[in-house]
């Protein structure tokens, strides 16, 4: 029988010497720095998520917010945002087939799916400055109470009524971003008995058209976004928006130079001559953790 203190080879169990859970110094701190990386943005979407149930009132619901598609016009909802996570997640793929190669000591292999790699990176990187873009100029326009409470204009109905159509009765140009003067609002508005005042949060709660003119004659015209105001509701959902997405994007931009810094060296032969691609999968492991961030954040941001 056995001694218990051995291995089924006779290898002693407690000879030291051994790597404790057999992976290299450099993948052990990837994953430690990975593992306090995930619970930061654990907090931001957990911080998130409290505020908004606490205001829930006054929450945007992100389908009314994210309606942009390049050479579509009309409102698609979070589309843009989904073609945005299919390339980031398919770019998770070609790291894999990189990282595949690199295994097996294929160059070319290596070179092919991390160039991908990189092309994706900077196809995500480019949407999101374009996100950012409509997001801050605004589309929809709103109006901003004595409290900082955002409305919306809306038909009796609840259904969304852009400061174009209520002004110039047209939907205008989708895409476009149309500015008008407080003055100049308020007298359509009074012009136009069918439309109201609703929160922006998912009750769709509706003023009455009495309350309504009363509360429009101290609001403020609201176009766009930035820390401050928010035409879409809570200036907190601009806050996050700005911070979480920001601060993805920043780890996003990281991963694509480091995978520029690495693609170089494959070209050069750096790691033939090391004779293992290992630096392919540590750099692997951060791509797939921003992708796997991404997930997240597009789940309890967007969908949610």
């Amino acid at each position: 029988m056995a001694n218990e203190a051995t291995l089924h080879k006779d290898t002693p169990l407690w000879g030291g010497g051994r790597q404790p859970l057999g992976v290299s110094y450099g993948k052990q701190m990837m994953w430690f720095f990975l593992l306090s990386d995930a619970l930061s943005f654990s907090g931001f979407l957990t911080a998130m998520g409290l505020y908004r149930f606490k205001y829930e009132e006054t929450w945007p619901v992100a389908e009314n917010v994210f309606t942009h598609f390049p050479f579509i016009h009309g409102d698609a909802p979070l589309l843009f945002v989904a073609l945005m996570t299919f390339i980031l997640i398919l770019s998770s793929v070609t790291m894999v087939m990189a990282v595949n190669a690199g295994h097996h000591m294929n160059r070319k292999g290596v070179i092919l799916w991390l160039g991908l790699t990189i092309v994706g990176g900077f196809f995500f990187l480019g949407s999101q400055a374009w996100e950012w873009y409509h997001f801050i100029t605004g589309d929809k326009g709103a109006v901003k109470m004595e409290d900082s409470t955002v409305l919306y204009f809306s038909d009796m109905e609840g259904k969304i009524v852009t400061l174009h159509e209520l002004v110039d009765g047209t939907p205008g140009v989708h895409g476009e971003h149309y500015y008008f003067t407080t003055e100049q609002v308020r007298e359509a508005f009074a012009a136009n008995e069918s439309v109201t005042l609703r929160n922006p949060g998912k009750t769709k709660e509706t003023y009455s058209r009495k309350e309504a003119l009363s509360m429009m004659s101290t609001a403020e015209v609201v176009q766009g976004a930035n820390m401050h105001e928010n035409e879409y509701g809570n200036v907190l959902f601009a806050d996050f928006f700005f911070f979480v997405t920001g601060f993805h994007g920043t780890h996003v931009f990281s991963g694509v130079i480091l995978n520029i810094i690495i693609f170089i060296n494959v070209i050069m032969g750096t790691y033939d001559k090391r004779g293992h691609y290992e630096m392919i999968e540590k750099v692997g492991l951060y791509w797939h953790f921003v992708d796997l961030v991404w997930v997240f954040v597009f789940t309890f941001f967007y969908l949610v």
